[in-house]
């Protein structure tokens, strides 16, 4: 398959072809959905503790009889009832990953990028290249390839293409390593580099 080719100054720069098992996948909702779910449960910290009954401090006395003061019957002050006392069903820290097979993962990856080319929300470069770190350098590359929410990959993304893009909310630079589901569709277009998509190809296929 043949997609149109630019260079990082919105000019054309002829047509490069790429692979049809990563470019050219059909649309698989329930495949995406699990890879994204899964991905952003691992995110979580799952460092949420909360008490028990029986790990709050205090409460070793009985607070009144058993009978005789009208009041329904307690063993502890530090029941689950009763102001400060533990939380019923108490939150632990825990491990909130999911998993997912790593032909799943490729393959979700492989039909996310398919699906940006059908929606013309990919735009390949020759070269992803910022002789500066100055952000409006960067808004005048992209204003000239025509986007503004808008993902850009790199072989490198380390240096000038990161100092002048980590000032943005709606600008963000990545590595070809790490490329995730969760970035490729939380940006209206994606930016990658020739090199890049070569990269792709060799780690999907």
């Amino acid at each position: 398959m043949d997609l149109q080719l630019q260079s990082f100054d919105g000019k054309k720069a002829g047509t490069i072809t790429v692979s049809d098992t990563v470019f050219d996948r059909e649309y698989n909702e329930p495949m995406v959905h699990q890879v994204v779910t899964a991905y952003l449960a691992g995110a979580r910290s799952g460092t949420h503790a909360q008490k028990t009954r029986s790990e709050v401090r205090g409460g070793g006395r009985k607070p009144f009889a058993q009978k005789g003061s009208g009041r329904a019957r307690a063993g502890t002050i530090r029941s689950p009832l009763w102001r400060s006392g533990g939380t019923t069903f108490a939150a632990k820290p825990r491990d909130y990953s999911q998993k997912v097979n790593r032909k799943v993962y490729r393959t979700a990856l492989c039909v996310i990028l398919s699906e940006l080319r059908r929606k013309d929300a990919l735009i390949i470069v020759d070269k992803i290249d910022l002789a500066t770190p100055k952000t409006k350098d960067l808004l005048a590359k992209t204003d000239a390839l025509g986007v503004k929410n808008v993902l850009i990959v790199s072989e490198n993304a380390a240096g000038n293409l990161d100092l002048a893009s980590r000032n943005l909310y709606d600008i963000a630079a990545t590595d070809v390593a790490h490329v995730n589901p969760v970035a490729l569709l939380r940006f209206d277009k994606v930016v990658i580099s020739e090199d890049s998509v070569r990269k792709l190809e060799e780690s999907l296929v």
